[in-house]
C-alpha cells in the first residue's frame, strides 16, 4: 500500500515535470495560449506581465475547497501535492531559462516556429495531464471540475469536460486589447483551439490505451502452481474451467484471467518460470466492467426506461395477437 502510493506520488511529480518544461519552453516563449489554470494565468501574464504562477496559486486555493468537498480528502492530498509542486515548477523553470527583451524564457525552436512548438509544447502536456490523472492526482484548477463531472457522470470523458472549459478561457483572449487587433486576438485565438484539441486528443488517447484489457487462457498441468503465483505474486483473481480434450480425452483444467494490457508481461513471465511448455491463449477484449476494471457507464435511470421500453413493446405485441386473433375467429365463423 505504502510503495503504491509512494508510485503515485513519484508519477505524478515526473507528469508535472512533463508538463513544466512543455509549458515553459514551448509554449511561453511563443505567447501560445492554452487552457486550464495554468492558461488562463499565462493569458493575464501576457496581458499585464503579472506572475504566471501567482495567479495560479491563487485560483486553485479557492478550488481546492470544492475538491474537498466533492472529491473526498485523498483527492485533495494529492491535488495540494501537484499544486504546489507545479507551483515551484513553474517559478524554478521561469528563473531558470534564459530570457527575451520581453521577459519570456527563450524561444528553443527558433524564430517563426509557432506552429511546431505549439504541437510538440500541446503534445507533450497531454501525455503530462494523462499521466497525472492515472495515478489518482490532478495538476488543480479545471482538472478539479473536470474530475469532479467524471465522478457523478462516468460517461462524459475527461478530454470533453476539459475542452468546455478551456474554450470559455482561451476565448477571452478577444476581451484583451493588449493582444492587438480582432484579428490578432482572433489567430491568438485559433492557436489557443489547436493547442486545446491535440492536448486533449492525446490524454483521452493515453488515458484509453491504459485502460486497455486482455483475456488469458492458460493450458497447464502445472495449472494449480500457475493459479497461485498469479493470485499471490501479482493479487490477481483467476477463474478455474473444466476442459476436455477431444484427441486424448483428458480432462484438464483451464484458467481464464482477464486482466490490463500493461500486465500482460508479468503474467507471461510468471507463466514462463513455472511451466515453460504451458499453450497460452491471449485475446483483446472491447470491455472489462466490474470490481478491479472500469465502471459501467449506464445510469440507473436510462435501464430503467430500457425496461419501461420492452415493458410497452411486449403490451403492443400482446394487443396485436389479440387483434389477430380476433381476425382469425372472425373469417372461421363468417366460413
Amino acid at each position: 500500500m505504502i510503495l503504491n502510493e509512494a508510485r503515485d506520488y513519484m508519477f505524478i511529480a515526473l507528469g508535472l515535470a512533463i508538463y513544466t518544461i512543455a509549458f515553459t519552453v514551448f509554449l511561453m516563449p511563443y505567447q501560445i495560449v492554452a487552457g486550464g489554470v495554468t492558461g488562463l494565468s499565462a493569458i493575464i501574464y501576457y496581458a499585464t506581465g503579472f506572475h504566471l504562477e501567482n495567479t495560479y496559486i491563487i485560483i486553485n486555493g479557492l478550488l481546492l475547497m470544492v475538491a474537498l468537498k466533492i472529491l473526498g480528502f485523498k483527492f485533495m492530498v494529492k491535488t495540494i501535492f501537484a499544486i504546489l509542486t507545479l507551483y515551484f515548477m513553474l517559478m524554478f523553470a521561469q528563473d531558470m531559462l534564459p530570457k527575451q527583451e520581453n521577459g519570456l524564457p527563450f524561444k528553443l525552436m527558433g524564430e517563426g516556429q509557432d506552429f511546431m512548438s505549439m504541437i510538440i509544447g500541446c503534445v507533450l502536456t497531454g501525455v503530462a495531464l494523462a499521466t497525472v490523472f492515472t495515478h489518482n492526482g490532478s495538476t488543480g484548477g479545471t482538472d478539479i471540475i473536470a474530475a469532479s463531472v467524471n465522478k457523478y457522470h462516468p460517461n462524459v470523458s475527461l478530454g470533453n469536460v476539459l475542452i468546455a472549459a478551456d474554450f470559455c478561457i482561451i476565448g477571452s483572449c478577444m476581451f484583451f486589447p493588449q493582444f492587438g487587433t480582432y484579428l490578432e486576438r482572433a489567430h491568438k485565438v485559433m492557436f489557443g483551439f489547436c493547442v486545446m484539441t491535440m492536448e486533449n486528443y492525446t490524454l483521452d488517447y493515453v488515458m484509453n490505451s491504459r485502460r486497455q484489457s486482455v483475456q488469458f487462457f492458460i493450458f497447464s498441468r502445472k495449472w494449480q502452481e500457475i493459479a497461485n503465483a498469479i493470485g499471490t505474486e501479482m493479487n490477481h483473481g483467476v477463474t478455474i474451467l473444466d476442459g476436455h480434450g477431444w484427441y486424448t480425452g483428458h480432462e484438464m483444467k483451464v484458467l481464464c484471467i482477464l486482466a490490463r494490457k500493461n500486465e500482460s508481461v508479468n503474467i507471461f513471465r510468471l507463466i514462463k518460470m513455472i511451466d515453460p511448455q504451458a499453450f497460452v491463449s491471449q485475446s483483446a477484449v472491447i470491455g472489462v466492467y466490474g470490481e478491479g476494471f472500469d465502471e459501467m457507464r449506464v445510469k440507473i435511470k436510462e435501464i430503467k426506461q430500457i425496461d419501461k421500453a420492452i415493458e410497452k413493446t411486449k403490451k403492443d405485441a400482446k394487443k396485436i395477437d389479440k387483434k389477430i386473433d380476433e381476425i382469425y375467429n372472425h373469417n372461421n365463423h363468417t366460413s
